[in-house]
């Protein structure tokens, strides 16, 4: 588990955002609400969960100091 700074990856950041399994999911109308991902993923729910406690954005810690 990664605890720290992370290293962001514009790879990834375009993958998640035109990955074909999301559009289908999006366009088929099968979002889950907002807060109710342990419904569809308990172990990841979970994961996501503590990783966002543990680890920080650099981008957001930019904004921060130059806003």
């Amino acid at each position: 588990m990664k605890v720290g700074i992370r290293k962001p990856s514009l790879n990834k950041r375009i993958r998640s955002r035109t990955s074909i399994k999301r559009q289908l999911v999006h366009r088929a109308g099968l979002k889950m609400p907002r807060g109710y991902g342990w419904a569809r993923n308990p172990r990841k729910y979970l994961y996501n969960k503590v990783y966002g406690k543990t680890s920080f954005d650099i981008f957001k810690i930019m904004k921060k100091i130059f806003k």
